[in-house]
């Protein structure tokens, strides 16, 4: 009899053949096999296209055909696949500006959403600009409209990539709104969509050909995370879009876009803001994201964080071909998407805020300062970045703190501060009691010589002068704030706009706004 000889594809293990093991299966000249590769059910055939061959090993097997045939070495060749990994050069992120920020007046009178003071030295865009330098990502766009000189003059100043630090291809570019030649050009944002759909020439443009994924962030939120693991179960889901999520109670649903998912962690229905009939229509059964039963009962709905990522071409077509007159994500282009498009959710099961609101901003502040902490900016592996102001250290005589958070370059004399942040260049005189108060500082100093000038003429210097009584409270930027001052909201007024007395009330919080003078003796 003739020999034989063959290449197989696989890693197999030939075995001697008997006559009586002739056409039974699992034995005979294939052999059984001993080794495989391991993959995830979940594959789907667009994720085997993308797996390429690393690296091939070698196998040695022996063939029998006949007992009468000499044996044969056969060396096979077996293909090994490996895992897809997200690479954070192919990635940018767009952080969107908001919108004018109604609700966090009258924080937001002189200054977009995103620049806003938090934590005592940072400000809101430190926070989406923080995760994505931590994550790798070096390509970043900054989408801004309203009152957006702070906001831009706090980026130039702290994240130039290219100023004397080599990030390779990397860049920060604000895209401020703007007017352009055509009808649709002399419009400003019409929403979050729209703001991505008015500079999508940029997305097309040469240095950016290699961006496989956008991740679309808002600017006012408080929260840390390594979007590379979100931008991997984005590839590892084969998705078209993806959407961070995070369990939501009954309270605060209503406030935010809700889904429902199978079993697959794909969306099936997406709601935004839903009320009434339409908010319990979206309750789900939240175990199916790890959380136990009880944690389910308090948290029945899955709400959208406002945290996209898009696979490049997927976020042109859309934008450009099949959906030109959406003009938000959240309330059109997402809900949409769902029908015809793989969108999948990515639990984020870490702390996460919204600051859109007065007292979502208070409230989170003020959680800072709490042990411990629900959040903290302090993370020797992922550091929070903000202006290197190069202030002198706080300076702090005969006070009593607790539960509080001190900036830099602050004066303390023999005063309480308690469950209250003070922010950077505070000055807080003999008597001053703070508490449940967020005081955001000041821009500048005024020397010795100059306070005592504004005291003898009987004005206010910034900071709080002697005496002064506050709690639950919002203190803006370089307000002068008197001796014997009391700010205690007394008789429980929710809501007050007294601007020429420098001060508003929302949701029962008394907010002083910035450059403010209230004067001795003043009681609120």
């Amino acid at each position: 009899m003739d020999s034989c000889c063959a290449k197989l594809s696989g890693n197999v293990h030939p075995a001697q053949v008997r006559k009586k093991d002739v056409g039974k299966v699992g034995t005979g000249f294939w052999g059984e096999r001993v080794g495989a590769c391991s993959w995830s059910s979940s594959f789907s055939s667009q994720q085997w296209k993308s797996l390429r061959k690393e690296r091939r090993a070698r196998t040695i097997s022996r063939a029998i055909l006949t007992p009468d045939v000499d044996k044969e070495n056969l060396i096979f060749e077996r293909r090994v696949f490996e895992k897809q990994y997200a690479n954070p050069n192919s990635v940018a992120a767009i952080i969107l500006g908001g919108g004018a920020g109604t609700r966090l007046i009258p924080l937001t009178s002189t200054r977009a959403k995103p620049a806003v003071p938090i934590g005592g030295c940072y400000r809101l865009i430190d926070v989406p600009m923080s995760n994505c330098i931590n994550s790798g990502i070096r390509k970043i766009f900054i989408l801004t409209q309203f009152n957006s000189a702070s906001l831009n003059r706090h980026i130039a100043r702290i994240y130039n990539f290219g100023n004397g630090v080599n990030f390779g291809d990397g860049f920060v570019e604000v895209l401020a709104a703007m007017q352009t030649p055509g009808e649709s050009g002399q419009r400003w944002f019409q929403g979050t969509a729209d703001a991505v759909r008015q500079f999508i020439w940029v997305f097309e443009d040469a240095k950016n050909k290699n961006v496989e994924h956008i991740l679309i962030l808002s600017g006012d939120h408080l929260y840390r995370m390594d979007y590379m693991d979100f931008v991997q179960k984005h590839i590892d889901t084969n998705a078209d879009i993806t959407v961070s999520c995070v369990p939501m109670d009954d309270s605060r649903a209503s406030d935010y876009g809700l889904m429902k998912i199978d079993d697959t962690g794909r969306i099936i229905q997406f709601s935004e803001k839903p009320k009434g009939p339409k908010l319990k229509a979206m309750k789900v059964d939240t175990t199916l994201l790890g959380l136990s039963e009880k944690e389910a009962e308090k948290y029945p709905y899955i709400a959208s964080m406002g945290v996209y990522v898009f696979r490049t071409d997927v976020l042109l077509k859309l934008l450009t071909q099949k959906y030109l007159s959406c003009n938000d994500f959240g309330s059109e282009i997402i809900p949409l998407s769902v029908k015809d498009h793989n969108v999948q959710a990515y639990l984020f099961n870490d702390y996460w805020e919204d600051i859109g609101t007065i007292k979502s901003f208070f409230d989170a502040n003020l959680a800072l300062t709490e042990q411990p902490p629900k959040f903290e900016f302090y993370d020797p592996k992922t550091p929070f970045y903000t202006s290197p102001r190069f202030l002198p250290p706080t300076k702090v005589e005969k006070c009593r703190i607790v539960d509080a958070i001190i900036s830099h370059g602050c004066f303390l004399r023999e005063c309480s501060v308690q469950h209250s942040i003070v922010g950077v260049r505070s000055r807080l005189e003999y008597g001053v009691e703070l508490k449940d108060t967020m005081m955001m500082g000041a821009d500048y100093y005024q020397t010795e010589s100059e306070i005592a000038s504004l005291l003898a003429e009987g004005k206010v210097p910034i900071g709080v002068g002697q005496n002064t009584r506050i709690r639950n409270c919002i203190i803006d930027k370089n307000a002068k704030i008197g001796r014997d001052v009391v700010i205690a909201n007394g008789d429980g007024v929710q809501e007050a706009d007294r601007p020429r007395e420098g001060f508003y009330i929302r949701s029962g919080i008394t907010v002083i706004l910035k450059n403010a003078t209230i004067n001795n003796g003043t009681i609120i």
